[in-house]
């Protein structure tokens, strides 16, 4: 098959949202935190955990929820009218005025870099139609993502709901899922914004420590606190193909938690390339031979130990050669790779018969490879 790279010689799954295989050589003392986790944000299989299913007081790591509902609205490029609601938030702000009019876009820059509680008001007037319209879509999406244990009673996370509250592991499937927008990345990752409109132009600096001076490879995030909830930090970083998300709650010395926990992922584990697109080699089935092929890459976090261990089996359905004689009654998908680690399932991936080129495929073969890769998630 011409067109299609060489498959490595063992493979593997990503999977989305895996809580298997935590690091445990690191005592969970030495994070101040009360709370924490540090998950790959590709796969979602966590590296660090501590306490990480206790429900917590969140602070304005809330505001992460608030601002990937305003990207998703597709409104950014419009004007909101700030109410006086708005601008009587208690809090850091960034000092909305009365019946000004302002992009979408500034206020939620000025949510995520500034913590502007007045921006986080304005947003939810705006994108819910009321602050209570909006807490319900909050709700409505931690559930349709998969956040178990949170609820959410206002759009800033300040202390004045006692319903107010997530998990670590929780805020981690919420960024997990907000960085999976284009947009959110850009502004979460901004160290210095400019505002288009409004009153006056503004300028907002990143309270984000991590990203402005601290840790290099910080990608984004979003700081918190409150007296009631304390210190609370969401982070993002990247090095060297690995791509991961830290979360602590109630951290005395947050910076130094997220730093920790980075250190310690990217010094053990390594995004291993496990899948490479293109042919399976070595197929014994003649029918088969020089057929088979995956459609992309998947690359999972190893430890040097656990890629020797990783276990793959091939199920291919059994031919029907006179019906399939006609290579055009040969279904798409012909079989899957079941992949495991010291027992455990991690995944399932699709196998493609070619058919004499690179197919993009149907919605409905899609929705399969879909299924098939969402296999072993837990």
């Amino acid at each position: 098959m011409k067109g299609y790279k060489k498959i490595l010689c063992y493979m593997i799954v990503t999977i989305f949202l895996a809580g298997t295989f935590p690091l445990k050589s690191q005592a969970q003392g030495e994070v101040s935190a009360r709370s924490a986790i540090l998950i790959d944000q590709r796969s979602g299989r966590i590296l660090y955990e501590k306490d990480i299913h206790e429900k917590r007081r969140i602070a304005s790591i809330t505001k992460i929820m608030t601002a990937i509902l305003a990207v998703e609205s597709g409104e950014m490029n419009k004007k909101v009218k700030v109410s006086r609601e708005a601008i009587q938030t208690e809090g850091s702000a960034i000092y909305l005025e009365e019946n000004e009019k302002i992009l979408l876009e500034d206020l939620v820059y000025g949510l995520m870099l500034r913590s502007g509680n007045d921006a986080a008001e304005a947003i939810a007037e705006h994108v819910g139609g009321s602050k209570e319209g909006f807490v319900y879509l909050m709700n409505q999406k931690a559930a349709e993502i998969g956040m178990q244990n949170t609820e959410f009673a206002n759009p800033h996370g300040l202390d004045d709901h006692e319903n107010h509250y997530s998990t670590a592991y929780d805020m981690a499937i919420l960024m997990k899922y907000a960085m999976n927008s284009k947009k959110f990345r850009e502004i979460s990752g901004t160290k210095t914004y400019r505002t288009k409109s409004g009153a006056h132009v503004r300028v907002f600096k990143n309270k984000n420590k991590l990203l402005t001076s601290l840790y290099p490879y910080t990608t984004g995030g979003k700081t918190g606190y409150t007296k009631r909830a304390k210190r609370t930090l969401v982070s993002s970083a990247q090095k060297d193909g690995l791509d991961l998300i830290a979360v602590t709650i109630n951290a005395p010395s947050d910076w130094d938690d997220h730093i920790y926990m980075y250190n310690m992922g990217f010094d053990n584990y390594k995004a291993t390339k496990v899948v490479q697109e293109g042919e399976i080699e070595g197929v014994k089935n003649k029918f088969y031979e020089d057929k088979l092929y995956v459609k992309r890459d998947f690359i999972y976090p190893l430890t040097e130990k656990e890629q020797e261990k990783v276990k793959t089996k091939l199920t291919l359905l059994k031919p029907r050669k006179k019906e399939w004689k006609d290579e055009r009654n040969v279904p798409q998908i012909v079989g899957k790779i079941s992949i495991s680690l010291d027992g455990k399932a991690l995944g399932e991936m699709p196998i493609y018969y070619d058919h004499g080129g690179k197919e993009t495929g149907s919605f409905f073969e899609k929705a399969k490879e879909l299924f098939f890769i969402g296999q072993g998630v837990r």
